[in-house]
Order: C-alpha cells, then sequence, then structure tokens
C-alpha cells in the first residue's frame, strides 16, 4: 500500500483529492491536513509514503510546509496546484527548490479532461512515493561559495537536462555563475506544462545571467539560459539560433533531452558542453550517446546530491561522463570550460568563425 497524506485547506478540494487516489486500491489516505502547520505535524507523526500538497493554505503555506517537512522527516512530496496555473507558478517553483518533488494541477470536475487528470494524479502519486529524498539544511543559502577558477578552456555552448529534483538543480548552478559568462546555455526541464513560465521568473531572481523562454529563431548570446518552452522540442540550428520543434515525443518527452543534446553535437562538436542532472528514466542517454560521438565534454551530477539518480545514473553507466560532480560543483566546471570570446564573436562554432 502506498500510504498519503494529503495538505488541502479546502474541505471540497480535499474530499475531491480523497475520491481520486481511494479509486486506486494500493492507495490509503492516511491523514488529511488543513494547513501547513498540520501537514508537518502529520508527517513526523503519521510518517507517509507520499505528502499531496497545496500551494495557498492558512497558517503556513504549501512553500514553508515543504521546506519544514524537507528538514524535520524528508518525505517524497507532490505540489497540487490549483486551476490558476499563472497565480501559483513562482510559489510552486519555491516549493520545488525547497524540496518538492513534482508539480501537478489538481484535477477539475468542470473539465472535459477530468479523468485523464485524475488518472495522471494517482499515477504519478504512487510513482514519487518510492523515491528516497535527502534531507534539507535550514538556510541552503548559508553554503561556503568557493572561488571560481580562473583557467578557461574551450567550450562555445551548454546544454543541460533535468526531471525530478531539476528546479532546485538548476536553482543552485544558476546562482553561482557570472553575469560575463562568456557563452549561451540551453535547458531542457521535464516539468508539468503551464508552470515554465513561473519557473522562468523564479531563476531569473536568482541569477546574474538573463533566463528566458527560448523562442524559434532567435541568436544564442552568451550569458543566458534558454529554457524549452511547453511541447516543443529544443535544439540548435547551424546558424547558432534556437530550432524549437513539434515533431512527435521522443521516448515521450517533449521537450526531449536526447534532441537537445543530438543537436548541441552535431552544431558545436568538440565545443560543445552536456550536464545531465537530477531526473528519473533514461532521457539524454542517446543524445549524449551523439554528443559523444562529435567529440563534445559530458558532466553528470553525481548520485549523493542527485534527487533522483536516473538520466544521470544511465550515463554514467554507459561511460558517458568526462566529469561525475556534486551538485555545488557543476557550475564551477562550467565556467572552466567557457571559451573567452575569439575575435568578437561568442558562441559559434568552430566551423562558423572564420567563414
Amino acid at each position: 500500500m502506498v500510504r498519503v497524506l494529503i495538505a488541502e485547506d479546502s474541505d471540497t478540494a480535499r474530499a475531491l483529492l480523497v475520491e481520486i487516489l481511494r479509486t486506486d486500491p494500493t492507495v490509503e489516505i492516511v491523514g488529511e491536513a488543513r494547513d501547513g502547520l498540520e501537514a508537518v505535524a502529520m508527517t513526523e507523526r503519521l510518517r507517509p509514503d507520499v505528502v499531496t500538497m497545496d500551494i495557498h493554505m492558512p497558517r503556513l503555506d504549501g512553500f514553508g510546509a515543504t521546506k519544514e517537512i524537507m528538514i524535520a522527516c524528508p518525505t517524497p512530496i507532490v505540489v497540487v496546484s490549483g486551476t490558476d496555473l499563472a497565480a501559483e507558478t513562482e510559489t510552486a517553483a519555491r516549493a520545488l527548490a525547497a524540496g518538492a518533488l513534482a508539480i501537478i494541477p489538481r484535477p477539475s470536475v468542470r473539465s472535459d479532461n477530468f479523468r485523464r487528470s485524475a488518472r495522471e494524479l494517482v499515477s504519478m502519486v504512487k510513482s514519487m512515493a518510492g523515491i528516497k529524498v535527502i534531507r534539507r539544511r535550514r538556510d541552503p543559502d548559508a553554503l561556503v561559495r568557493r572561488p571560481l577558477p580562473a583557467r578557461q578552456g574551450s567550450v562555445r555552448a551548454v546544454a543541460i537536462a533535468a526531471s525530478t529534483g531539476g528546479p532546485a538543480a538548476l536553482h543552485a548552478i544558476l546562482r553561482e555563475l557570472p553575469a560575463t559568462l562568456p557563452v549561451p546555455l540551453l535547458a531542457v526541464q521535464h516539468i508539468t506544462p503551464g508552470f515554465i513560465g513561473g519557473l522562468v521568473r523564479w531563476l531569473s531572481s536568482a541569477s546574474a545571467i538573463r533566463v528566458k523562454l527560448a523562442e524559434d529563431g532567435e541568436p544564442l548570446l552568451p550569458g543566458t539560459l534558454y529554457l524549452a518552452p511547453d511541447g516543443s522540442h529544443l535544439g540548435i540550428a547551424p546558424g547558432v539560433t534556437v530550432s524549437l520543434s513539434g515533431a512527435p515525443p521522443i521516448g515521450g518527452f517533449r521537450p526531449s533531452a536526447d534532441h537537445l543534446f543530438e543537436s548541441l553535437g552535431r552544431v558545436f562538436g568538440a565545443r560543445g558542453l552536456g550536464v545531465i542532472l537530477t531526473g528519473m528514466g533514461a532521457d539524454g542517454l542517446q543524445g549524449l550517446k551523439r554528443l559523444r560521438e562529435a567529440r563534445g565534454a559530458i558532466v553528470a551530477q553525481d548520485e549523493t546530491s542527485c534527487v533522483v539518480y536516473g538520466m544521470p545514473g544511465v550515463a554514467v553507466a554507459a561511460g558517458l561522463a568526462d566529469a561525475v560532480l556534486p551538485l555545488e560543483a557543476i557550475a564551477r566546471r562550467i565556467v572552466t570550460l567557457a571559451t573567452p570570446t575569439v575575435d568578437g564573436l561568442v558562441g559559434v562554432p568552430p566551423t562558423e568563425q572564420r567563414r
């Protein structure tokens, strides 16, 4: 049985979640919390396998409750949002940074997609229940920041991919990158549709570099992170511009890490750096193989600092990673490998430099 604690202040919404989750005979509702403080106390007392967490609750909101649970009693947490995604995305992103594993919209009985949304909620809760989570520090910003190395290398563009645990990992990396980073970055983050805009705003608030949603055809500029939008593959066109594609999902994903890494290798070759972060599954493995064939560099997040050692784990097991690093060391490695301006052209692959 998967033992679930529901944290939701609305009686109606809480009753709906109970009804949906009880449609699966392997799910047991062990408690119902009406605010964040109750959620923290009941998690410590009942030790559920997973907590579904509302964002807007009295006394202590979902972000604060998630943070306290991950400090006091680490437990898999799924943020179940209301229907107003735009109003909740930034707060939900903070919950992901605090340790929540995923965000999913709360099914609406007035929606034509109610049955499908309900099935997705049950599936998400059950899949997250078995994930091993790590205890968080009470003040994550108290980490000692080491000086970045001065040596620079040969990378002209960086592609990053992540899934479960990725928003917090991206946040940790971006806050360590200097505004003067002389290369562009592109990222695929598997996240529930509707939340990517809030993730962009939240990451921007912590980063010295520019963070934006990628737009088809725009040039890749240094010191900028381009995030894949909902429902589109993110890649790089030969003219060193963003390429968005509505092609079918790859391995069930669109955007796909495989697509991004493959295009990085095709356009930048040995001047490309692929970074594979925490996440379930094997998305990115085939793309990293193509990047390796093109002589690009590959960095994988280590198991200890991952929420889920799936995506980086398969890359390491396949012998693709040039370096396996703890999360706090990845930003420094990116800076080390970034190439300074060559003839005023930043982010231009070797084949384009002398034309």
